[in-house]
């Protein structure tokens, strides 16, 4: 399994407002990218927040229809989010991974670490073998 996490270091928002919290945190985890000009992304993480909090799940034909916007084009968004770990699919149901945002950004902390680690023994590895050394 591929997993892509981007972390990006962006100001956080002055004041405290749950939308522009959530369009930061979009940005922050590099869900919304430069072609995103609508930012359907923040719309639809806000929008399956909203429907998680309120039934558990959500499903695909719920979001496009609360958005306005075609199905296609929401699992074409929600691809990024399950990619990154950040929510998961069972049949047609979305669920946030472990339940809530924070802990959902726990457990990609906690994926990013394993694939530094990975990266770190691969890293000495490739050094042992063209004879570098680390300080």
């Amino acid at each position: 399994m591929v997993q892509e996490i981007i972390i990006r270091n962006v100001q956080k928002p002055r004041e405290q407002n749950v939308y522009h919290d959530i369009e930061w945190l979009c940005d922050s985890l590099g869900f919304m990218t430069g072609r995103d000009t609508e930012r359907i992304m923040s719309q639809l993480i806000r929008q399956l927040l909203q429907e998680v909090g309120n039934d558990g799940s959500a499903s695909t034909v719920e979001l496009a229809d609360r958005l306005g916007i075609a199905p296609q084009r929401v699992n074409y968004h929600l691809r990024g989010l399950t990619d990154s770990g950040f929510i998961y699919r069972e049949r047609k149901l979305i669920f946030l991974r472990e339940g809530s945002v924070k802990a959902a950004i726990e457990e990609l902390r906690q994926d990013a670490n394993r694939i530094f680690d990975r990266l770190a023994v691969i890293g000495e590895e490739i050094d042992t073998a063209v004879g570098l050394k680390s300080r």
